[in-house]
């Protein structure tokens, strides 16, 4: 019995992974950087105070931190074809988490720009640099180095978020799995292997985390 669990565990680990290296990871990176576009975006308009826009970002930012995301990812895949909108299962996925990291990621943003001091914004405008160029040359610099950390746990999460993508049938690495388990009736050990690959990939990430914090705080020394 152990020899066949084993052998299943063996054979399947790169069954496994290859799909974790061609759809989990590029669903995670465009995800998450269309999140962020998103999120900088939700957050400047926020900041600028457009009464309209501002509604926008706010109900936006309500809705989508106020409902599951795996609500979200079947509203997007199973509801819209209602209203004549139909998507692929990884485009929508990739919407759907885009969506959901923008909303977080923007609060983010909005915190550490407002954490900023106001006399650097001041001090833009005595240079004479405009609105567009303090924010872009002082303000925002600043604040993504304070931002780097929660951002960067945000990124790690959406990876292993990204097995929720199983739902609508995209074969990452957690839907490879259950293929697996389905054919072999080895669920518990299946599913074990793919989280000691998910907690492979997160551990990596924090390797790299751990080392652009420590590059961040070297620099500002």
């Amino acid at each position: 019995m152990e020899s066949r669990i084993i052998e299943i565990l063996l054979s399947s680990f790169f069954k496994i992974l290859i799909p974790g290296l061609v759809y989990t990871i590029p669903l995670t990176l465009i995800s998450f950087f269309l999140g962020l576009i998103l999120a900088l975006l939700t957050a400047m308009v926020q900041i600028a105070d457009i009464k309209i826009l501002k509604q926008i970002a706010k109900f936006y930012v309500w809705i989508i931190r106020g409902t599951p995301l795996l609500v979200q990812i079947f509203i997007i895949f199973y509801g819209l074809p209602s209203a004549g909108i139909v998507l692929d299962p990884f485009p929508a996925a990739i919407i759907a988490f885009s969506l959901n990291v923008g909303a977080y990621a923007s609060e983010t943003l909005r915190a550490t720009i407002l954490s900023i001091p106001k006399g650097q914004l001041e001090a833009g405008y005595c240079v004479g640099l405009s609105y567009v160029q303090t924010m872009r040359l002082i303000i925002l610099p600043q604040a993504f180095k304070i931002a780097f950390p929660p951002l960067f746990n945000s990124f790690i999460g959406l990876v292993k978020d990204t097995s929720l993508a199983a739902s609508i049938t995209v074969t990452e690495m957690f839907m490879a799995t259950q293929r697996i388990a389905a054919k072999t009736y080895e669920p518990l050990a299946l599913y074990c292997e793919v989280a000691v690959i998910y907690l492979m990939f997160c551990t990596v990430l924090t390797q790299l985390q751990n080392y652009g914090e420590k590059r961040m705080n070297n620099h500002a020394n």
